[in-house]
């Protein structure tokens, strides 16, 4: 079920990795276990909007992204860019769909091949995907992404290897090679984690910037909430591979809903040195995605669950719904968030007025 004019639409997906079994296991004909790192994630993205996936490590994040670029297959559920729905293509006619698909990775010492110049890793996907019929088109295409990533004048950067560029350079040539195929979806996986903090500011200032054309979406999966709150649109809150809590970026970072989220924001720090927050420090550790917990699988660290948490799984819904679900099919939701989409290109940071995208939802008994 899609929303015509979205960019992406993914439904109900879930991604499982097997669990390697033992010579024991084996021959004591014990049942293969599956790690559900994606597990029933739903969201949408328009173009010209940055919707940001947020969680703490191994919550799923990273697996829904790559599921989504199918570097990893799905388990279940719908994949659907541009109105196509990808998720069953085979490798032949994806090959061509993967131009408009590109993503931005956490480490760009690790991204970058240090024997190639920054013309040649700029170059290589367009060769890859036979583009630019000669050498000397080809070097505009170059220099138009790098210039586009904020390298300018890209002359000065063509020639230089991967060890001779600051952190905040490479991630921008690693930016550069994904702009060259002039992709419509951006995925950006942890993009300024590994940045000084001089330097974030300015690759995340670029990657809102490349999307206020309106023509290209991004999904940014970091797990920085004050990041989130001040460059995306919407905020999706993902635990032990759900989404947990799903809104307008303005009002779930104001008013969070989920005990979760409300840890998560607890330990943000505030720029008012008078203002005192106290953190919300949650116990115990994320259980095991082999053996998700009965029920709602926050509940063996929610600070405020009760006996009835051990017994209903909640879904997404508005707040106060008692986590029946009952925020409407995914269809409308993401109709919903189209309208949303549209509305947010006049917001400020990128951020629209609440009003006009309604649907702050939580899956939450007790929210």
């Amino acid at each position: 079920m899609t929303s015509e004019g979205n960019l992406l639409d993914v439904a109900d997906l879930r991604t499982r990795y097997p669990v390697r079994r033992s010579i024991a296991d084996r021959l004591a004909r014990r049942p293969r276990q599956w790690v559900r790192a994606v597990d029933g994630v739903s969201f949408s993205l328009r173009r010209g909007e940055m919707v940001a996936l947020v969680g703490e490590s191994g919550c799923g994040k990273t697996s829904t992204a790559q599921t989504i670029l199918r570097m990893v297959e799905a388990t279940s559920g719908t994949i659907t860019v541009d109105g196509q729905n990808i998720t069953t293509l085979s490798q032949r006619r994806l090959r061509p769909l993967r131009r408009g698909i590109q993503m931005v990775y956490q480490d760009p010492y690790e991204s970058l091949d240090p024997r190639f110049r920054v013309r040649q890793t700029v170059e290589e996907p367009l060769l890859v995907h036979g583009i630019g019929t000669s050498k000397s088109e080809r070097e505009e295409l170059i220099s138009s992404a790098l210039e586009r990533a904020g390298l300018a004048p890209a002359a000065l950067y063509l020639n230089r290897y991967a060890h001779e560029l600051s952190g905040g350079q490479r991630q921008r040539v690693a930016i550069a090679a994904a702009l060259a195929l002039d992709p419509v979806l951006l995925l950006a996986d942890e993009p300024v984690s590994m940045l000084d903090v001089s330097v974030r500011a300015g690759v995340l200032s670029l990657l809102d910037g490349l999307r206020r054309d309106g023509r290209l979406g991004v999904l940014m999966i970091t797990h920085d909430l004050s990041t989130a709150a001040h460059f995306a649109d919407r905020i999706a809150v993902m635990y032990l591979g759900r989404i947990v809590e799903y809104g307008p970026a303005r009002q779930v970072v104001s008013d969070p809903r989920h005990p979760y989220t409300k840890a998560l924001l607890s330990v943000v720090p505030n720029r008012d040195p008078r203002v005192r927050n106290a953190a919300q420090i949650l116990s115990g550790e994320t259980p095991n995605p082999v053996a998700i917990p009965a029920g709602c699988r926050f509940r063996p660290r929610c600070p405020i669950a009760e006996d009835r948490c051990a017994d209903i799984d909640p879904a997404l819904g508005p707040p106060g719904s008692g986590g029946s679900g009952s925020g409407g099919t995914l269809a409308s939701r993401v109709g919903r968030a189209g309208q949303y989409g549209q509305a947010s290109q006049a917001g400020h940071a990128g951020v629209a007025d609440v009003a006009s995208y309604p649907d702050h939802e939580v899956a939450c008994l007790l929210a």
